[in-house]
């Protein structure tokens, strides 16, 4: 298996369900992350933990959300996705004009928010597109999958679901986390996972040994045999 770094995010929102969830969906896909309720470790967060990207509330308690902005802009090169009630599109202008690279107003979609911060990860050249276990290679920027020298024709979904497992690699997902982070929901059939794990593993298994195992009662894990 091939080492790849994982991007790190920090989320600085006070209601900590929001904050929860956003980080939940966050890992959900693999990356790092750390939840503030507020920015008074900001400093601290910059130089110990350094994300690459930082989910910012707008409305904080103690230094607002575009205070902590310039703070982060002062030094450091982390991506920064605003979040905010607010409607207005000053605030959002100002945000923007400060250095903020997105901006997601509440309520929002968390698989919507995830794809935002990817995709702000990605211009910054913070997460990488190409993942290998064993023979497998996937490219989830160029959407290439190969197999050796072998390539694999996916559906978008299919490419969807296995570079979701080839992010969370060695790491056993369940059904829920794959819902959550393919299609965007939990409330899908469950028999959905089923049916294009299935489709996956048979167009990998044409090519070579298996490499995407069910764990019983658990879920799913990509890696290659000891």
């Amino acid at each position: 298996m091939v080492s790849v770094s994982t991007a790190r995010v920090l989320v600085i929102e006070d209601a900590e369900a929001i904050g929860a969830a956003v980080c939940s969906a966050l890992r959900a896909v693999g990356y790092e992350v750390q939840h503030r309720l507020d920015g008074r470790q900001l400093e601290t967060d910059l130089t110990k933990f350094r994300p690459d990207l930082v989910v910012l509330d707008v409305m904080l308690p103690g230094r607002d959300g575009f205070r902590l902005l310039e703070v982060i802009r002062k030094s450091s090169g982390a991506g920064i996705v605003m979040l905010t009630a607010r409607d207005g599109v000053t605030d959002r202008l100002r945000g923007l004009e400060s250095g903020a690279d997105d901006y997601v107003g509440k309520p929002f979609v968390l698989a919507e928010l995830v794809a935002r911060v990817t995709a702000v990860l990605r211009r910054l050249g913070r997460t990488p597109s190409t993942v290998q276990i064993d023979d497998l290679v996937v490219d989830a920027d160029s959407g290439v999958v190969l197999r050796g020298s072998s390539s694999i024709e996916l559906t978008a979904t299919e490419l969807r679901l296995l570079c979701y497992l080839a992010a969370q690699r060695g790491r056993v997902v369940s059904k829920t986390q794959i819902l959550t982070a393919v299609w965007g929901y939990e409330d899908y059939d469950p028999n959905l996972v089923e049916v294009h794990v299935s489709a996956v593993r048979r167009k990998l298994e044409e090519h070579g040994p298996r490499l995407l195992h069910t764990v019983r009662g658990l879920g799913y894990v990509l890696r290659a045999e000891e």
